[in-house]
């Protein structure tokens, strides 16, 4: 956990996202090592990962507010929608098995991987306002996708926030603040959840794992606040290539786990 803790939290901080997409497959293997029940493996690595997410994410944003790369508005205005998707991801997550949760990950982390590969950084950002329709049908996406994953979003929504004209900094700082909205609301659905299903996992309160929680957060916090000062001052490009690279070998892992299942 510890190891992991590590670059969780500097991910977390470099790319605005929460760390779920390395906390969520290293603690389902830790889980299962540890003889979880199987059923609900998967979904106490989402659980903990949301929990572990929120103070990360505020180191994280506040760090990126400080190079002004944060924009509050775009958090508001669109973050409800995403919240909403959360909500619904969140109960469509609690009525999965772990079979087809880590088929859904593995899924999802394949199309990402790919498009970290392809994106490339503009030369000129011109911001342009994003449509209602598009807020609400893009946040509701994204908040449904993040909630049975365990992520804070940012994967989606940095590429959503390019798309609409924002550098790369400020996509990701903003991203970075929505992906704290999706955490909490997320957390709290996991939370909820867990107990309602009567899980009675070891340690654990509904979905989330305390001692992992206890033992990611003072790493992942330190490490997310020298993330999100080293991506003002690298080459945006090559961060995402070697990001996009680290998904694919995610999700080639996790479809082997499904095969196995």
């Amino acid at each position: 956990m510890v190891l992991t803790a590590i670059p969780a939290g500097f991910v977390a901080g470099l790319f605005g996202i929460g760390g779920g997409l390395i906390t969520v497959p290293f603690l389902y293997f830790i889980f299962g090592s540890l003889g979880i029940d199987q059923q609900y493996k998967m979904h106490l690595a989402v659980g903990t990962s949301f929990a572990i997410i929120i103070p990360t994410s505020i180191i994280s944003v506040l760090t990126h507010n400080k190079f002004k790369a944060v924009d509050f508005a775009v958090v508001k205005n669109y973050g409800l929608y995403v919240v909403l998707g959360v909500i619904f991801g969140t109960i469509f997550a609690a009525s999965l098995k772990t079979k087809s949760l880590v088929l859904f990950f593995s899924i999802i982390i394949l199309f990402l991987g790919i498009y970290f590969l392809l994106m490339k950084e503009k030369e000129q950002n011109i911001i342009v306002e994003m449509k209602l329709y598009l807020k609400i049908f893009l946040g509701f996406i994204v908040g449904f996708i993040s909630a049975p994953m365990g992520i804070g979003g940012a994967i989606m929504n940095v590429p959503i926030l390019k798309f609409c004209g924002y550098s790369i900094n400020k996509a990701i700082g903003s991203a970075a603040a929505i992906g704290l909205l999706i955490a909490l609301f997320g957390g709290i659905g996991f939370l909820i959840s867990g107990n309602y299903l009567n899980s009675n996992l070891p340690f654990s309160i509904g979905f989330i794992n305390i001692p992992a929680f206890l033992i990611f957060i003072p790493i992942t916090t330190f490490m997310a606040r020298l993330g999100a000062k080293t991506v003002h001052s690298i080459d945006k490009n090559k961060i995402s290539k070697f990001f996009g690279i680290f998904l694919l070998v995610v999700s080639i892992k996790f479809f082997y786990e499904y095969l196995k299942l």
